[in-house]
């Protein structure tokens, strides 16, 4: 039997033997590229299915082989671009590598592989020119994603390949998204940025009106991949299997990806175990909410790009009221600007003070006994036994959320919440947060009943 029919006939047996996305995953797109002393040298599109076939499937292919051949035959897998093999020559049994193209400033020029097409413009990436690194304000809670960011935007699939950066609402994982974006810009690279709900939309579209390839073409061609809010993909089936091929594509080429999230792989439960395992192979880098000086340092920063003089007491009201959030900020510091535009006055600290009456600073109040406080009377448990030994569920489980919710929403310590919680190690208060954390992604009752837990407390405080 001729070898390529052979391969296809192990295909087919193969198709009938696993589910359809193992199939479309590893083998679908393979061919032969040699047949030589009994041994198949088997072309596959990237070094993922490669690995992945040799360790895994292999003595499997090597089986259904024998069968059709009546013969002992050994696979061997090796990376293959139909595009190469064409411009290099016309025999398929010597694979070659895509020939490089370089632009002699940046290395390999890689443009989207269509080459009559013109490079993205900045409306089509939805890049914002403001976010660059020059105006990132970077302090000790965010310099490990900045200068991860940086890395990449100099050397894009080479530094940290994929880079995730999470961390909560408003601390800055956009500006550092899109001045890497703007950086490789810079460099001619084609970059494109979307949000995951645009690509599940874009995934949509394509379904419905039947242009599956050209949503391929858009994804796959490209240098650098920004996506924003990835979390959002995780529990749509559709969007993960699209998403999981165009990484792969992409990854396998050595082109750079970028994602960030509100939170990290692990603790995305509704995220394919795949994903999250290629979503953890580069690089991780979180972004704390700023401390006083770096709050100050962006205010200073922010003041300065608006020309406006802000008294630096009047600055220090702000930073110090204004704790987690870098965009309410920003906010609250335009806010100041605008008025004092109208009203023809400059900044004082009556101002600010005036300003400032509804942004209750939340921690400065609250402490973890509060917490604990609220907690227990809202599960009606007396204080001594929510702190107390005891371990079963009906205690367990509100402390765990004592525990989470004082961590969440005061200036505490693991140590002094595990101290209040009734001396407890502060592993086990990090514990207590990570499940119920994680639960709060699965129970929906749970995650009422922590926020109504929280707006007993604030009611409390501030009511």
């Amino acid at each position: 039997m001729d070898p390529q029919d052979a391969w296809l006939a192990t295909l087919g047996q193969l198709q009938l033997q696993m589910n359809k996305g193992t199939y479309e995953t590893w083998l679908h797109g393979t061919e032969v590229l040699a047949f030589h002393e009994n041994r198949f040298t088997i072309g596959v599109r990237n070094a993922y299915a490669k690995d992945w076939l040799e360790q895994r499937l292999r003595p499997t292919i090597e089986r259904a082989l024998t069968d059709i051949l009546d013969q002992p035959v050994e696979v061997g897998f090796t990376l293959w671009a139909p595009a190469a093999l064409n411009e290099a020559n016309d025999d398929p049994s010597q694979p070659s590598d895509p020939p490089a193209r370089t632009n002699g400033t940046h290395g390999p020029s890689r443009s989207n592989g269509h080459a009559g097409d013109p490079e993205p413009t900045r409306a089509e990436t939805q890049l914002n020119r403001r976010y660059r690194f020059e105006t990132f304000v970077v302090g000790s809670s965010n310099r490990l994603a900045h200068a991860a960011a940086l890395a990449v935007s100099e050397h894009p699939g080479r530094a940290y390949n994929p880079l995730f950066l999470y961390g909560g609402v408003g601390l800055g994982k956009t500006h550092l998204l899109q001045a890497i974006g703007n950086a490789c810009q810079d460099q001619s690279l084609s970059v494109l940025y979307v949000t995951s709900e645009e690509f599940t939309n874009d995934l949509i579209h394509a379904i419905r009106t039947h242009t599956q390839q050209e949503l391929r073409d858009k994804y796959r061609t490209i240098d650098v991949l920004l996506v924003d809010d990835v979390q959002f993909i995780a529990g749509k089936e559709s969007t993960q299997e699209e998403f999981f091929h165009t990484f792969n594509a992409l990854h396998g080429n050595d082109r750079q990806i970028v994602m960030t999230s509100d939170r990290p792989p692990r603790a995305m439960v509704t995220l394919e175990e795949r994903l999250r395992s290629r979503f953890e192979w580069g690089m991780l880098a979180d972004i704390q909410p700023p401390d006083f000086e770096m709050r100050l340092a962006i205010l200073q920063a922010k003041a300065k790009q608006r020309s406006v003089e802000v008294p630096p007491e009047a600055m220090n009201l702000i930073a110090e009221r204004v704790q987690t959030n870098i965009r309410e900020l920003e906010g609250t510091l335009t806010r100041l600007v605008a008025y004092a535009q109208l009203t023809g006055q400059p900044i004082t600290v009556e101002m600010v003070e005036g300003a400032l009456a509804d942004v209750a600073p939340r921690h400065h109040n609250l402490t973890p006994e509060k917490v604990v406080k609220t907690v227990a009377a809202h599960f009606g448990i007396d204080v001594e036994r929510l702190t107390g030994r005891s371990r079963t569920r009906s205690v367990a489980l509100p402390r765990q959320i004592a525990m989470f919710i004082a961590r969440q929403e005061t200036e505490a310590s693991l140590p002094q919440i595990g101290q209040v919680l009734g001396g407890r190690d502060h592993t086990t208060v990090m514990h207590g947060c990570d499940k119920i954390a994680t639960l709060v992604e699965q129970d929906e009752l749970l995650r009422r009943q922590i926020v109504s837990i929280k707006e007993q407390l604030y009611q409390g405080l501030y009511g």
